[in-house]
Parts: structure tokens; C-alpha cells; sequence
């Protein structure tokens, strides 16, 4: 079901198997703060439907901004899932190499500066990652 969707993001909520799909919206400078807000509203959806796994798209992610903004935006999405309740999230690569060198450099930086309470995992195939998210954590 869709909980939410606009221009950027995209809000696909299966409660039988509780994961979140959500597209990681395209990255350009004059959208960061409408970026920022789509955020906040992911925030309140998964704290609302007690989201547990999510399911975070990148496949089709462009990205134009720089490196320090591509952080601020991946630094703000991952602090607003620590103040989840969500266990597991699985990120579907892009098949860009500067997409995914970025996306590397900016979760390293998470998880050097903060403690995540949640599972985090790349995958290059959607089928392996939702089986990924639906083992049980511990």
C-alpha cells in the first residue's frame, strides 16, 4: 500500500511482510530541502506503522550535488531511522560507479560517527535483499 509519494520519494508499505520500499530520490542541489521534508515525512510514516525493515532503492538514483551535500542528506536520513524502531535496512545499489562511491564514502561516515541501532547491507539484487530483511533479527 502507498503510505506516501510525491516527485521525489516513494512510499510502498507491505504489512504482511512489514518492509518499507522506498526510491532514494535523485540528488540536485535546488531540491535538498523539499529532500529534507520527504525525509521528515518517511520519518513519521515508519514510527507511525512501526516500521521495521525497509527496503531503500538506489537503483535509479542520480545524483548532482556534491559530496559534503550527498553526506548532509544520507547524515539526516540515518539519524532520523535511529529514533525508529526500525531493525534492518537494505540498500539496492546503483549500477552509477560515482553513485555508489559516494553512497560507500557516506555510510562509512555513519557508521564511524554514529551507533546504529538497525542492521545495514548493500545489495545488488531486490529478491536477495527482501529475503535478507525478512530473516529475523536476533
Amino acid at each position: 500500500m502507498i503510505l506516501f509519494e510525491n516527485s521525489l520519494i516513494s512510499l510502498d508499505y507491505n504489512p504482511s511482510t512489514d518492509i518499507l520500499e522506498v526510491g532514494y530520490p535523485d540528488l540536485h542541489d535546488y531540491l535538498l530541502p523539499e529532500i529534507k521534508h520527504s525525509i521528515n515525512i518517511l520519518i513519521d510514516k515508519v514510527k507511525h506503522y512501526d516500521v521495521k525493515r525497509i527496503l531503500l532503492d538506489s537503483s535509479k538514483t542520480v545524483i548532482s550535488v556534491g559530496s559534503e551535500e550527498s553526506r548532509q542528506i544520507a547524515v539526516y536520513l540515518a539519524a532520523g531511522l535511529v529514533t525508529t524502531r526500525v531493525q534492518k535496512v537494505a540498500r539496492l545499489q546503483s549500477p552509477s560507479y560515482a553513485v555508489e562511491q559516494s553512497a560507500e564514502g557516506n555510510i562509512q561516515h555513519i557508521k564511524e560517527s554514529q551507533q546504529l541501532p538497525f542492521l545495514l547491507q548493500n545489495f545488488t539484487s531486490k529478491a536477495v535483499a527482501i529475503d535478507w530483511l525478512q530473516v529475523l533479527v536476533d
